[in-house]
């Protein structure tokens, strides 16, 4: 049995969890997420908690038992709480600023690099060198910094460059004097 799937799910005031077929359908207070879930696992609310239950003696379903209960806890803390994620911007001269449905970065590039906004995501720049992306799907919210940040990767001589908050750079030595 699974450690992460026996461990219930909190099911916080005003979310509801529904299963259409092999689609589970979380709406909370921040919208409505689907997630396509593997069949032949059962699930129950009871006390305010969500349950992932597992059949004995299915090999493939066991393996799956866990990853089904983390993906709906996922969807519960997206319309609830929602993801962000926060990217710095290292460099002199660049800059991101959003521009209606499209955020537009300056990389020292010979033109500007415009990033249309998805749907699902809330871009927002809190000042030329800062941008949060945010959303109720955590794979989503994600993929979408991973595609910003790969315009530009930072560098490990100066570090220049789109990076995560906080993320480390393992800095290189630069070309040695002459002797």
């Amino acid at each position: 049995m699974s450690r992460i799937g026996k461990n219930p799910i909190p099911l916080p005031t005003g979310v509801t969890v529904e299963f259409d077929g092999n689609t589970s359908i979380v709406k909370g207070p921040k919208g409505e997420h689907r997630q396509h879930i593997p069949g032949g696992l059962a699930f129950e609310e009871k006390e305010g908690h969500f349950h992932v239950t597992c059949p004995e003696g299915s090999k493939d379903l066991r393996a799956r038992h866990g990853l089904v209960r983390a993906l709906i806890a996922n969807q519960v803390v997206g319309v609830t709480e929602g993801f962000t994620k926060k990217l710095e911007i290292i460099g002199v001269g660049y800059r991101a600023e959003v521009k209606g449905k499209v955020l537009d970065l300056q990389l020292q590039f010979s033109h500007p690099v415009a990033y249309p906004i998805p749907e699902d995501v809330t871009i927002t720049c809190p000042d030329n060198t800062h941008i949060h992306v945010s959303g109720v799907d955590k794979q989503r919210v994600g993929q979408v910094a991973a595609e910003i940040r790969s315009y530009r990767k930072p560098e490990p001589y100066k570090g220049k460059g789109i990076r995560y908050e906080g993320e480390e750079i393992v800095r290189k030595a630069g070309k040695a004097a002459g002797k």
